[in-house]
């Protein structure tokens, strides 16, 4: 592991396998980081590709500065982080929920440095999703709580005590000490005409009964190459709910 300094920001990074294609994963938003990918995706992945673990500003053990949320950010941080390491070839995405966003907007904005798109129950960044996530990162009290259960129960249920406490801790100061929420809020939405110019591979993988599966669908039909796969009984958690059909999924797109 290291950290990498990108956009001025610290950010911890675990590098893993090798190969002639780089294969970057991207971590959802608040309750999440790098682990979710490490003990899921990773290791098969890196039998045979270069793998780029990283966690998000504010996120996990980066550094959590008091501003730069907004999605443009974070594509900025990335394409810093890619400068950083000397990854100069275009890569391999991989996104889980938001990090699928970041993802999107990423090879919507450098669509040369995109390989292929693996996108796992991913917002979309269209028209209204900024509300939708508003709405979801500003619950209180017994909504907050049962919406993390809902969402993070499969995830949470993996770490010990201590982790999951350290977990929500990250989580309320992101929310509370932070621009993290105005700035996803400001936003601008993805486009029709900036989302047709990701032409690579695109798997978008979503849960029958997620949240964003509409959206996943909208992406199916918008992309020009992309594929589409809803996992059964499934929420929006399906990185953790069907781990093991997801990875083999997501392996042999990406082979």
């Amino acid at each position: 592991m290291v950290d990498v300094i990108a956009n001025g920001v610290r950010h911890h990074v675990q590098r893993l396998g090798h190969g002639e294609e780089t294969v970057v994963f991207v971590h959802g938003l608040v309750m999440d980081n790098l682990s979710s990918f490490y003990f899921t995706l990773a290791s098969p992945v890196a039998a045979t590709s270069d793998v780029v673990l990283y966690d998000l500003r504010g996120h996990g053990m980066s550094e959590r500065p008091a501003a730069g949320y907004a999605v443009a950010d974070l594509v900025s941080d990335l394409a810093a982080l890619l400068a950083a390491l000397a990854i100069d070839r275009p890569v391999a995405l991989v996104g889980n929920s938001f990090g699928g966003l970041v993802a999107l907007a990423f090879a919507a904005k450098y669509p040369d440095r995109v390989t292929r798109l693996a996108l796992i129950d991913a917002h979309d960044g269209t028209a209204g999703w900024a509300a939708q996530m508003s709405a979801t990162l500003t619950l209180r009290g017994t909504a907050r709580d049962a919406k993390i259960a809902e969402s993070f129960a499969d995830w949470l249920g993996r770490h010990s005590e201590r982790k999951r406490n350290r977990l929500v801790r990250i989580a309320g100061a992101l929310i509370g000490e932070t621009s993290l929420v105005t700035d996803l809020g400001t936003s601008p939405a993805l486009t029709a005409e900036s989302l047709a110019r990701i032409v690579c591979p695109t798997l978008a993988l979503y849960g029958e009964f997620s949240d964003v599966r509409d959206r996943g669908e909208a992406l199916a039909e918008t992309l020009p190459a992309c594929t589409f796969h809803s996992y059964p009984g499934c929420g929006h958690s399906v990185l953790w709910e069907a781990t093991a059909a997801v990875r083999t999924r997501v392996v042999e797109f990406l082979r």
